[in-house]
C-alpha cells in the first residue's frame, strides 16, 4: 500500500503551533498574532478583497503576508517604504522561507531605473568623460572595471559617494530612457531585470518605484513600465503611501530638468553630423530661456531665503508669462526639429520637449481645483510643481479597478482605534462614504509588554510650544533626561529650525557624543550612534523606518506634537478641500494624521522583548488639550510619569524578568 501523498503547505502548517517554522528554527516561538494576520491575508487572496491590517511591532507581519502571498499561486508585488525593509524582505525573509521551509518560488528585487547603469549613456559618456571634481575623476578607473564585470549594473555594488554627480549621466529615468528603440535594449540591465521579474512569483519593490510605474502605465501616453503585470499588491509601511502616490501623480518642471534636456539634445547626434549645429543651437536656445525664467522666478513668486516653498497662483505666474512663453517656444522648436528625424535619441528629445511644454502650460494656468501648485527651492534647484490634493480618486481610477486583492499593512494605520481616516485617504470609500470594494480590517496587538518595558514621560511645566522660550526650556529638559539614561537618545523634532537650535544649546553640555542629522549620511550617523553612547538630534527621516534594538537606544524625546505645517502648500490645499465639503479639517485630517505620526516616533523605542526605555513628549498640549486624548489613546500602554525623579527610579530600578513569548500548543 503506497504512502499517502503529502499535504500541500498551508498558512497553519507553516506558521501555526508546532508548525514547520518552529521545527526549522529551534529558537522560534509561535506567535498567535502572526497566525491571526496570516489567516486574514490568506482570506483576502482567496476571496479577492482589500485588507487593512495593523500589526504592532514584533508581530512578525512580514512572514504573515509573505507566506499566504507565496501560497496564493498569484503574481504578487510587495511594496515597502524604505530600502531597509526592502532588503530585509528579499535578503532575509524570503531565503528563510525557501531554505528552512522548502517553499519553491521565484522572487525578483527591483529598483528604479536611476539605480542601474545605462549602457547607451555609458557609451556616450566614455567618449568624453567629464567630472565636477578631481575626487570624482578618481572613481572612473574603478567604475570602468566594474562595467566589464557586473551582471546587474546596480550602483549599489560600487562604493560610490551618494553625491557622485556623474551618475546622472550614466543612468536613465523613465523620461530619458529610449525603451525598445534603444540599440542596446536587449543587453540593457533594466531589460534584464524586467525579464527576471516577468517569470517571478513575487516582486519586491519600493513605494516610489511602484507609483512611478503605475503613473507611467496609466498615463495613456506610454505603456512600458519597469514592472510586469501583476495580480495583487501588498503595501508594507502603508502609512507612507499617500505622499508617495501624490508625488508621482503630479508634474514638476525644474531648472535641472530643462538643463538635462538641453544637454541630452546636444549629445543626441555626433559632432560630425551636419544636423548637429542646428540641434545644438535649438538646445542652447532652450537653455538660455530656461536660465532667464529661473533667474526671474524667485522674486516674481515671492520665494526668499526664509521661505523655501510658496504657492503658485495665476496672478503670480502671470508675472512670468513672457519668460514662460519663450521657454515654450524654444521647446516647440526643439520638438519640431527632433520629431522630423528618425533616430530614437531624437524621438525621445521630441517627446520630452513636448511633455515639458504641456506641463509648463498646466503649471502657468494653476487652475485645476483638484491640484495644488507650488514652487520649491532646494539647493541650487528651483522646482515648479503640481500634485493632486487627494490621491483617493487617482487610486480608484488607476489601481483599484485593475486589482481585486490589495493588502495594506503597517504598525500604524488606525487613529484613535479607527481605520476610517486611512481608508478614506486611500480612496476605499467614494464621495458618499460607500466602500468601492470589499474592505476588511484587522488590528493585532504587539506581543511586547509595554507597561513593563516602557515609560511615557509627560511634563506639564514646560511652556507651550508656540510660546517664547520653549526651545530653551526644552533644551534643559533634554539634558536632564539624558542624565537618566546615560545618553543613548534620539531627540526627534518636527522642524529643522528647532532641531538645530536645540543642538546648539545642548551639544557642548552633554557628556556624550552629540550627532546632528545632515552632518553625515544617515547610515553613518546610525553606525556612530550604535558604537558609543550618543544623543542624536534628528527630524523627518528618523521618525520612521529606523531600527536600533538593544541598549544603544533607551530614550526617545519628541519636542512637539507632529501636526503637519498648515503653511505647507499641499497640507493647506487639503485643509481647504475638506472645508469646502463642509467638514472640520482638524478632526478629519490634521488630528488623525498627527496621531499616526506620533505613533511612528514612539515606535523607534521598543524593537524587541528585551528592550526597555523612555519616550518623553515635551509638548504639554498632549495633557492640557482635549484632543490630547486622541494621541494618548493611540499610543501603546506605557507607564505614564510626570516627574524626572520617579522616572529615574523606574529606569534604574530592578528590572522584572522578561516573560516568555506566548505560545499556543
Amino acid at each position: 500500500m503506497s504512502a499517502p501523498a503529502p499535504r500541500p503547505p498551508s498558512v497553519d502548517s507553516l506558521l501555526g503551533p508546532g508548525g514547520a517554522l518552529e521545527e526549522a528554527l529551534p529558537a522560534y516561538e509561535h506567535r498567535p498574532e502572526q497566525l491571526q494576520m496570516a489567516r486574514a491575508v490568506e482570506r483576502a487572496f482567496t476571496e479577492g478583497s482589500y485588507l487593512l491590517a495593523e500589526a504592532g511591532t514584533g508581530t512578525g507581519k512580514t512572514l504573515a503576508y509573505l507566506v499566504p502571498a507565496l501560497l496564493s499561486g498569484r503574481k504578487v508585488v510587495v511594496s515597502t517604504a524604505t530600502k531597509t525593509l526592502q532588503d530585509q524582505v528579499f535578503f532575509k525573509d524570503l531565503p528563510l522561507l525557501s531554505e528552512k521551509l522548502g517553499l519553491r518560488f521565484e522572487a525578483a528585487y527591483l529598483k528604479g531605473r536611476g539605480n542601474y547603469l545605462c549602457l547607451h549613456r555609458y557609451e556616450s559618456f566614455e567618449k568624453d568623460p567629464q567630472f565636477v571634481s578631481k575626487e570624482e575623476a578618481k572613481q572612473w578607473p574603478l567604475l570602468k572595471k566594474w562595467v566589464t564585470q557586473t551582471e546587474t549594473g546596480d550602483r549599489a555594488e560600487l562604493d560610490l559617494p551618494e553625491s557622485f554627480a556623474a551618475w546622472s549621466r550614466l543612468s536613465t529615468t523613465s523620461e530619458t530612457c529610449l525603451g525598445s528603440r534603444c540599440s542596446l535594449y536587449e543587453t540593457c540591465f533594466v531589460t534584464r531585470m524586467r525579464k527576471r521579474a516577468e517569470v517571478a512569483d513575487l516582486l519586491v519593490v519600493n513605494h516610489h518605484l511602484f507609483f512611478a510605474d503605475l503613473a507611467l502605465r496609466s498615463s495613456g501616453k506610454r505603456t512600458e513600465g519597469v514592472l510586469p503585470f501583476y495580480d495583487a499588491v501588498v503595501f508594507d509601511e502603508a502609512h507612507a503611501l499617500e505622499d508617495a502616490a501624490s508625488s508621482h501623480f503630479g508634474c514638476s518642471v525644474s531648472n535641472y530638468r530643462l538643463e538635462e534636456l538641453s544637454r541630452d539634445a546636444v549629445a543626441a547626434l555626433p559632432v560630425k553630423d551636419e544636423r548637429h549645429a542646428t540641434l545644438s543651437a535649438l538646445a542652447q536656445r532652450v537653455r538660455s530661456h530656461a536660465d532667464a525664467l529661473f533667474l526671474q522666478a524667485p522674486r516674481a513668486l515671492g520665494l526668499s531665503s526664509q521661505e523655501s516653498t510658496v504657492a503658485l497662483r495665476p496672478e503670480t505666474m502671470g508675472k512670468l508669462s513672457g519668460a514662460l512663453e519663450q521657454v515654450r517656444e524654444g521647446l516647440a522648436a526643439l520638438a519640431s526639429f527632433a520629431g522630423s528625424e528618425r533616430e530614437p535619441e531624437l524621438a525621445a528629445i521630441h517627446r520630452r520637449a513636448e511633455e515639458m511644454a504641456e506641463q509648463l502650460t498646466f503649471l502657468e494656468k494653476s487652475e485645476s481645483a483638484d491640484h495644488v501648485y507650488w514652487a520649491e527651492a532646494r539647493g541650487k534647484g528651483l522646482f515648479l510643481r503640481a500634485n493632486p490634493i487627494d490621491v483617493a480618486k487617482e487610486l480608484r481610477d488607476r489601481l483599484y479597478g485593475a486589482l481585486d486583492t490589495v493588502v495594506f499593512t503597517s504598525a500604524t494605520l488606525a487613529a484613535d482605534s479607527r481605520f476610517d481616516f486611512f481608508a478614506k485617504r486611500m480612496g476605499m470609500y467614494d464621495e458618499e462614504g460607500q466602500p468601492v470594494t470589499r474592505v476588511r480590517t484587522l488590528a493585532v496587538p504587539s506581543p511586547f509588554d509595554f507597561p513593563r518595558q516602557s515609560a511615557l514621560y509627560l511634563p506639564t511645566h514646560l511652556p507651550d510650544p508656540s510660546a517664547p522660550g520653549f526651545i530653551e526650556a526644552a533644551a534643559e529638559e533634554i539634558i536632564q533626561l539624558c542624565e537618566v539614561t546615560g545618553g543613548r537618545a534620539f531627540v526627534l523634532f518636527t522642524s529643522l529650525r528647532n532641531m538645530v537650535r536645540a543642538y546648539e544649546l545642548t551639544a557642548t553640555r552633554l557628556p556624550y557624543q552629540a550627532l546632528l542629522q545632515g552632518e553625515r549620511p544617515k547610515q553613518q550617523l546610525l553606525d556612530a550612534f550604535r558604537q558609543t553612547p550618543s544623543v542624536l538630534f534628528a527630524a523627518h527621516s528618523f521618525w520612521e523606518g529606523v531600527d536600533v534594538p538593544g541598549d544603544a537606544l533607551s530614550l526617545v524625546i519628541i519636542d512637539r506634537l507632529p501636526f503637519a505645517s498648515p503653511g505647507d502648500p499641499l497640507v493647506a490645499a487639503r485643509i481647504r478641500q475638506i472645508q469646502a465639503r463642509g467638514e472640520e479639517p482638524f478632526d478629519q485630517y490634521q488630528l488623525p494624521q498627527a496621531a499616526l505620526a506620533l505613533r511612528q516616533g514612539f515606535g523607534r523605542l521598543i524593537r524587541t522583548q528585551a528592550d526597555r526605555g523612555i519616550v518623553a513628549m515635551l509638548d504639554r498640549r498632549i495633557v492640557t488639550k482635549s484632543y490630547g486624548r486622541v494621541f494618548l489613546s493611540s499610543l501603546p500602554p506605557a507607564k505614564r510619569m510626570e516627574d524626572t525623579t520617579e522616572l529615574s527610579r523606574w529606569f534604574n530600578g530592578p528590572v522584572r524578568p522578561v516573560p516568555p513569548v506566548r505560545s499556543i500548543r
